[in-house]
């Protein structure tokens, strides 16, 4: 197929890692060999650009190349009807989203970071310059990976600050495009209620109960469960604190630098105030839900 092309676009050339470079002049695609070539700008009309795009995929020249299991898997994802056949499932899966500020670091560096915090090369879909799709397989218990773990790890050697959304995993491919749209988009959702640079897929029900509620009924709740401390900024970062260390009264206090004493104190006052003791995981919730409305 090259070689007809090349019969019509006689600047036609295939990119080779390290023997030359992504010109910048020039259109770039895939073809189903997953060879990256490019056609200058000058030769190609909107018609032939439209007509190159129905058999070959456009490459982002930002983007690193996509190896021949992570096509496979764009494939999967992309297809209606996708099936266990197409590609490798010994073992169970999970996608985890992660979003870069942009210009912190070329998504062919973050590649190469990534595949050296893993046993193996984990198949990376970027979606643009600063988000995309790590997909990952179960590994022995000892082997497995933190993401907080990870984020420590690129902030004290690359200084990238990023956001992972860690899915479940999945023992098959059945709806795998639903759900890959769907884990990226709720993702999206999360990020905007918290500021935790992980998030797994539990973490984020609270969020996306609140984000489907209706504006009015989340000002509703809100007023209801925090009172007259709606915007009583100290005690309402004290009960999210509680209510991230687990109800813990110890480490909570030691979060906040505050004397324990000082913590049940501030709860006592809380409950007296409004009737609900946060000490209480019913009760917790419930605040913790309207501190979220709040948001």
């Amino acid at each position: 197929m090259i070689n007809q092309l090349r019969k019509v676009y006689s600047s036609l050339i295939i990119y080779n890692e390290g023997k030359n470079k992504i010109e910048q002049n020039h259109k770039w695609f895939v073809t189903e060999n997953h060879e990256v070539i490019g056609i200058h700008e000058d030769e190609l009309t909107s018609k032939d650009i439209s007509l190159l795009e129905a058999f070959l995929v456009p490459y982002n020249i930002e983007l690193p190349v996509l190896t021949a299991e992570e096509e496979k898997w764009r494939q999967v994802i992309e297809s209606k009807e996708s099936n266990e056949s197409e590609t490798d499932l010994d073992s169970p899966f999970r996608f985890v989203y992660f979003f870069i500020s942009e210009n912190q670091i070329s998504p062919n560096l973050f590649n190469d970071a990534i595949h050296e915090l893993f046993v193996k090369k984990v198949p990376i879909l970027w979606q643009n310059g600063s988000e995309g799709i790590i997909i990952e397989k179960q590994q022995d218990s000892d082997e497995n990976l933190s993401y907080d773990q990870i984020i420590d790890v690129l902030m004290s050697d690359l200084y990238v600050n990023i956001n992972f959304f860690v899915g479940p995993f999945r023992k098959d491919l059945k709806e795998i495009n639903h759900h890959f749209d769907t884990l990226s988009q709720d993702a999206k959702i999360v990020f905007g209620y918290t500021n935790k640079p992980v998030v797994t897929y539990v973490d984020a029900i609270p969020y996306l109960l609140i984000h489907q509620t209706e504006p009015e009924l989340r000002v509703e709740i809100s007023k209801t469960i925090l009172q007259e401390y709606l915007d009583d900024e100290d005690t309402l970062k004290m009960l999210e604190t509680f209510v991230q260390c687990n109800l813990n009264i110890s480490e909570t206090a030691k979060e906040l630098y505050m004397h324990r004493n000082s913590l049940q104190y501030r709860l006592d006052r809380f409950l007296e105030k409004t009737g609900i003791d946060v000490r209480q995981f019913q009760h917790a919730m419930s605040v913790y839900l309207a501190m979220l409305a709040r948001k």
